[in-house]
């Protein structure tokens, strides 16, 4: 099978050809229609996030087809579409998958990083860590769902539902997100990199009620601020915009160092949290709710070849909405 591999951190991928795996026991094998390109892929290339399994395949936005299962595997039959998130397995008898909160598993496997991904044209994954896509999404359409749209759903959940909320960052997942907060009635504030009228425009026309760039402070106090671009200093800007008792929430997997700031902004009972990884119940609820609004994600796709130039892409900002390789 055709695929994009990187074999060290720091070099961009390498066309090659791989043997098409076999699914163990409790496993499916999928024929890859599409794969999302996350910014976590991005901190994976540089080097950002330690001791991937090298050579790896990347990819944890994975849609396509279960063409082959393995002697366990009895949720899904043969031709189902199946989508694939970042979080591939867990033990299920650590103490936190003991208490719900798989998420942070002890010996958790991770799509993409520990688990060879979607930038393939096949790809195998535990059958319990698939969900069903809902119809009405097409394939590249629905790629963004997985992470973008989980992580932020999960973020947005640790928010408190705030009613006026701002996002710093503005791209696949607040694109995402601003939708399931504007149909439970909430006001969004949308934060981008200084400068970037054309972010803000976007921002705007998905109904952001206020679109500036990550250096000023929003017309309004908010309740609760999600940080998804992946720099440090954006955490004393954001406690300094949100009301007392407001929680700042910070979405990626990595981010830069937070500088230090005075006790004053924390102060008053405001909230600083961290989002790791996904639930399975976060995947079930979010994908029973993209289709009640219906979300629309907004793409812009690429080749397999072209996985480097997605990832530049997204890099440099270049990207309104979600990059997504179709890999067919």
């Amino acid at each position: 099978m055709r695929a994009m591999i990187l074999d060290r951190a720091g070099q961009s991928l390498r066309a090659g050809e791989l043997p098409v795996p076999k699914p163990q026991a409790e496993q499916v094998l999928l024929k890859v229609h599409v794969c999302g390109v996350c910014r976590t892929d991005l901190h994976i290339v540089d080097g950002e996030l330690a001791k991937p399994k090298l050579p790896l395949v990347l990819g944890h936005q994975i849609v396509g087809t279960v063409v082959e299962t393995g002697k366990k595997a009895t949720k899904f039959s043969l031709g189902t579409r199946v989508g694939v998130p970042w979080l591939g397995h867990t033990c299920n008898c650590c103490r936190y998958c003991l208490a719900g909160k798989e998420n942070l598993c002890d010996r958790a496997l991770f799509t993409g990083y520990d688990l060879n991904g979607g930038y393939a044209e096949y790809a195998v994954a535990d059958e319990s860590f698939c969900f069903p896509i809902p119809e009405g999404f097409p394939d590249l359409q629905a790629a963004p769902l997985l992470c973008a749209g989980l992580i932020g759903y999960r973020s947005y959940r640790l928010s408190e539902e705030a009613e006026k909320i701002g996002f710093y960052g503005f791209g696949a997942a607040a694109h995402i997100l601003i939708q399931v907060a504007k149909y439970r009635g909430k006001q969004v504030y949308a934060f981008t990199r200084p400068g970037d009228s054309q972010g803000q425009e976007f921002a705007r026309s998905l109904g952001a009620v206020w679109a500036g760039g990550s250096d000023k402070l929003p017309p309004d106090k908010l309740d609760a601020a999600i940080i998804f671009a992946p720099v440090g200093k954006l955490v004393p800007a954001a406690l300094k915009a949100v009301a007392k008792g407001g929680v700042v929430v910070c979405a990626g997997i990595h981010m830069s160092d937070i500088p230090s700031f005075p006790y004053q902004i924390l102060w008053e009972e405001r909230v600083l949290r961290s989002v790791a990884n996904l639930t399975r119940r976060d995947g079930e609820e979010f994908l029973a709710l993209a289709p009640q609004i219906p979300i629309q994600t907004e793409v812009t796709s690429f080749s397999l070849s072209e996985a480097n130039e997605a990832l530049d892409a997204l890099r440099t900002g270049k990207i309104n909405g979600a990059a997504v390789l179709a890999i067919a």
